[in-house]
């Protein structure tokens, strides 16, 4: 049922095209959508009964904002631009790059050929991308032999090793003519267009006198380079009779999720698929189109030169954005082809659906279960803390990650604790982390986490809350984890009055508080241990007369750890730029504390 502020905005609705932008209590945009009827689109969400995550999304749902635009085409672009912007929760992202190599034929006046990543507009010719990285190296290496170009730096007064071997063209050391360089190129292009029966038929030849030579490790060399040549330049599968670059979209949609299939068209045959699967809230139709659009809107990502598509999608206004024509094939080929990859999506969303029964109840099922024991709305992203120290020595904290009930290693932070003046004191260190972890973000205007989870009580959850609420001015529940006297996770801490939750110990909620406390614990003590074996190395080296704080960083940096530094011979220290005697007084002082510490390990 849609709150009354939002049943007023909805009556103000208009009957044009544009943006929406859905919020959620936070003021977080957890959605952007597109209409050519905001008025129609928009009601849409809260005048109908839905499933999956469309439901939740509408279930999150507290404001919402609209952006008029003069035309569809002019929404098409708006949504992938706010889309990059705000990277909302429920919206299709998609990976930057494609991660696929591509044979590159230079712009120079003495041209090379090369494997390259990145796709410049520099009038280079590409060809790929190449699903094989290996196959598309050691293709590379026999056009280089086959076809020399320039393998050299240029010119160098004399010829390179290449030049003898018959594998540059000599621009080391002459002019080599445009035409010589033109003629070569057209050979090379000819090759990775797939005319390769010339070049396998010498293959063979010298394959089998090789063998008759009994020259077998040529001969093996040589069987090498024509499966190569198969795996990256031959026929996988004939599509059509001419070679234009083209790359074809189908999909399958069932129970709330999409399913896409990309396959990669070039040199008539295909070359290349991706398959991807998101869980949707706008309908396929707007998916794939917001799909397609920011599929060619990220880096490394060449346009084909046509665009083949199922029926039903805007056609015309995405080849209008894109600037290439986009076509649905209805016969031959190209029409088998586009089956093919709608049946690809159907079978790949069939395996998603049995792998994801086995894993929803451990992850976004255990994140409801902790949500609704705590009585708040649905949440997505956990941040947990927890500190470390040995007798106040070398405080540290920790901050992991947990996103729909998975930890997100990327995520997670480490903090020197700089302003606790006594270093044993569990409320100043949560102050100081939480402090600083918040007033980052809200100078970044980054996104902040639907709940934080502290390790320590009442002590750590009600200092998280003092900061936040009397400091920062932010509004996020913070819930400490309570262990038992067997140091295990035991239930929860929450509200102004710090009551216990208590949940069920087999419930899988109950699990994934485990896990975060767990792993908050372990990614502390981890960071804890390295700081204070670093901090006792650096205090070891101060001990010893002439070693001073710049003596001490150059050994840090070499060596890294006493027993390495005993390791090392005189001259090795004395080479860092330390004084011989020096040098001789650090060897003699570790190399006595090594064997110690040695001789202790085995008491």
């Amino acid at each position: 049922m849609a709150s009354e502020h939002i049943e007023h905005k909805l009556a103000l609705l208009p009957d044009k095209p544009g943006c929406y932008l859905m919020k959620n209590i936070n003021d977080q945009i957890i959605y952007v959508g597109k209409a050519k009827n905001l008025k129609n689109r928009v009601r849409s969400y809260f005048k109908s009964s839905h499933t999956g995550k469309v439901a939740k999304m509408v279930s999150e749902v507290a404001d919402f904002e609209t952006i008029v635009t003069s035309t569809n085409k002019e929404s098409f672009l708006l949504e992938i631009t706010l889309i990059k912007e705000h990277q909302p929760y429920f919206n299709i992202k998609l990976k930057q790059g494609t991660g696929y190599p591509y044979i590159k034929i230079t712009n120079e006046r003495d041209p090379q050929t090369k494997i390259t990543g990145q796709i410049k507009k520099d009038g280079a010719y590409y060809f790929g991308p190449y699903p094989n990285v290996y196959a598309a190296e050691e293709t590379l290496h026999f056009i280089q032999k086959v076809y020399p170009l320039r393998r050299c730096n240029g010119y160098q007064h004399r010829p390179c090793l290449y030049y003898h071997m018959g594998q540059c063209l000599g621009a080391c050391f002459k002019t080599v003519p445009p035409e010589e360089y033109d003629r070569q190129i057209q050979r090379i292009k000819s090759f990775l267009n797939g005319n390769t029966a010339n070049v396998k038929k010498k293959l063979i030849a010298e394959m089998n006198q090789a063998s008759a030579n009994l020259e077998f490790e040529r001969a093996a060399e040589i069987r090498d380079q024509l499966h190569y040549i198969k795996v990256t330049v031959e026929k996988q599968k004939i599509i059509s009779n001419d070679k234009t670059p083209r790359d074809l979209f189908n999909f399958y949609m069932d129970k709330g999720w999409l399913s896409i299939q990309v396959f990669f068209i070039r040199q008539a045959r295909l070359m290349k698929r991706e398959k991807r699967l998101f869980p949707i809230v706008d309908t396929a139709v707007e998916e794939m189109t917001s799909f397609i659009l920011q599929f060619y809107n990220r880096p490394n990502n060449i346009l084909p030169k046509e665009i083949l598509l199922p029926r039903g999608l805007p056609n015309q206004e995405i080849s209008e954005i894109l600037g290439v024509p986009v076509r649905t094939p209805e016969r031959g080929e190209k029409r088998d082809l586009m089956n093919m990859a709608k049946e690809n999506a159907h079978l790949t969303l069939d395996e998603k659906f049995r792998l994801l029964a086995m894993d929803e109840s451990k992850t976004t099922g255990a994140m409801k279960e902790v949500t609704d024991a705590l009585g708040l709305p649905a949440g997505h992203k956990i941040e947990a803390f927890d500190h470390s120290h040995i007798q106040g020595a070398d405080p540290v904290s920790a901050m992991v990650v947990f996103v729909d009930g998975k930890p997100a290693k990327k995520l997670y932070r480490k903090y020197k604790l700089k302003t606790v003046i006594n270093h044993a004191d569990e409320a100043a260190s949560t102050r100081e982390v939480i402090r600083r972890r918040y007033t980052r973000l809200l100078k970044e205007n980054q996104r902040m986490p639907d709940m934080i989870f502290m390790d320590g009580g009442e002590v750590q959850m009600n200092a998280a809350r003092d900061v936040l609420e009397n400091e920062l001015n932010l509004d996020i529940p913070v819930v400490g984890m309570v262990k038992n006297n067997k140091h295990r996770t035991a239930d929860l801490l929450f509200g102004d009055d710090d009551h216990h939750i208590n949940l069920n110990p087999r419930s899988q909620g109950f699990y994934l508080v485990q896990r975060i406390q767990d792993e908050v614990h372990r990614f502390a003590i981890t960071f804890h241990r390295r700081v204070h074996a670093k901090n006792s190395l650096a205090s070891r080296l101060d001990a010893i007369k002439g070693v001073g704080p710049r003596t001490r960083t150059k050994l840090l940096q070499k060596y890294g750890s006493i027993s390495k530094i005993a390791n090392a011979s005189v001259d090795e220290i004395h080479s860092l730029g330390i004084n011989r005697p020096t040098a001789q007084l650090i060897k003699v002082s570790l190399q006595g504390n090594a064997e110690v510490a040695k001789g202790s390990s085995h008491d």
